[in-house]
């Protein structure tokens, strides 16, 4: 499969949102009736149940306590970043409000200076019975070089979920610098569900699963905010990496019986590329810059990776995404703005009912179509305007 680049080398061709299209069924389902919820599985008892199948990315300018309960009460999941200025720092607030008056010109350095100050062991703690005690379900997220550690500490603290992301995770990580982090040990230890991310290969993600992880974080570079895909030149578009890692799930699934979920992790910022991630194989999305417009997000209206720290090859940015609505408005509408990324849930509801689709298992088996011109055909105006399918 592929095509040439070159004498001797092969390419294969690749797809993101922008490049497909799903295409309407043959029968047609009331949106009112069809079932969004992600269950999210548990090594004992019945697994965890998520009346919508989003997740709001462990990122900064996105999650703090305040969103993750709310998050949590709308029928989503927020994961807080345990190596994030929550848990470097007492007040935070302040430090937030640094980042978002920095002139773009010193952010990088601020940032790097920031992320310098070390996680403090007790505010891991702290944040998520905060979060408990908000009533919501409390998930966080690390590093895999400090998962062992973190993990202990808000597994004890009462959080419901651990997630452990790096830019690129495999099962065989090599150093000679660190003691790497045996997955399958941590998976087998913890007592709450495990996510692991992120990945994009049908092979490694069926080597992940069986470690015994709770789910899979699909995505390399899409973020908004992120710049891996200049910076270091990694990347598959979303669309390829979620129907590649989907088809490791189910092989996994044929295989064990065990069926571990995919969770398409970054790329979508409207309604479209949701319901795209969702019809191409993924069980639940994890979205940031969607939600860092609303009021509630800790960054308001800025949004920036979780590399961007990075001392020595900063791969983030920050970007202003302004303010544009509740959280509420964001998952359920009312929809004020034109340009989809308000009504998140309302958009995969109607469209599971143009593609008769009762449930998210059904949605996966959606008729999907290569339409580069998706977004432009007969949209001149809009794109002239710069509204609606148009905007920039």
């Amino acid at each position: 499969m592929g095509m040439w680049i070159g004498r001797n080398r092969k390419a294969r061709v690749t797809y993101g949102f922008d490049e497909i299209a799903l295409v309407p069924g043959s029968v047609t389902i009331n949106p009112n009736e069809v079932d969004t919820t992600f269950r999210l599985p548990r090594r004992e008892g019945a697994p965890l149940e998520l009346k919508i199948p989003i997740l709001a990315s462990a990122m900064d300018g996105v999650v703090d306590v305040r969103f993750a309960v709310e998050m949590s009460k709308l029928g989503g999941l927020a994961v807080l970043n345990l190596e994030g200025v929550q848990t470097r720092y007492k007040n935070p607030l302040e430090v937030l409000e640094k980042i978002v008056q920095t002139d773009k010109n010193e952010i990088t350095a601020l940032l790097q200076k920031i992320y310098q100050e070390p996680v403090q062991p007790e505010l891991i703690g702290a944040r998520v019975r905060q979060i408990k005690d908000g009533g919501a379900i409390a998930a966080v997220s690390s590093i895999p070089q400090r998962a062992a550690e973190f993990g202990a500490i808000a597994q004890e603290a009462g959080a419901d979920v651990f997630v452990v992301q790096s830019t690129v995770s495999t099962v065989r990580h090599i150093s000679s610098e660190y003691k790497s982090l045996d997955l399958a040990r941590f998976c087998r230890e913890m007592r709450i569900p495990v996510i692991v991310g992120n990945t994009v290969g049908y092979d490694v993600t069926f080597e992940i699963m069986s470690c015994g992880p709770a789910a899979v974080l699909v995505g390399v570079g899409p973020g908004a905010a992120c710049t891996s895909r200049g910076v270091l030149g990694l990347g598959v578009p979303q669309v390829t990496a979620t129907v590649d890692c989907a088809a490791a799930r189910d092989a996994y699934f044929k295989k064990t019986a065990r069926f571990v979920p995919i969770i398409t992790d970054g790329g979508m910022s409207k309604g479209g590329d949701v319901c795209k991630a969702l019809a191409c194989g993924a069980d639940a999305v994890m979205v940031g810059s969607a939600f860092a417009k609303a009021y509630e997000a800790p960054g308001r209206g800025y949004h920036w990776g979780m590399a961007t720290p990075h001392a020595n090859l900063p791969r983030g940015t920050r970007i202003r995404v302004g303010a544009t609505g509740s959280l509420k408005q964001i998952l359920f509408g009312p929809a004020e703005v034109d340009d989809g990324s308000q009504n998140l849930v309302g958009a995969i509801t109607t469209c599971m009912g143009n593609v008769g689709a009762r449930d998210l298992a059904e949605f996966q088996q959606t008729e999907i179509i290569i339409a580069p011109s998706i977004k432009t055909e007969g949209k001149l105006f809009q794109t002239v305007q710069n509204v609606g399918m148009g905007t920039r």
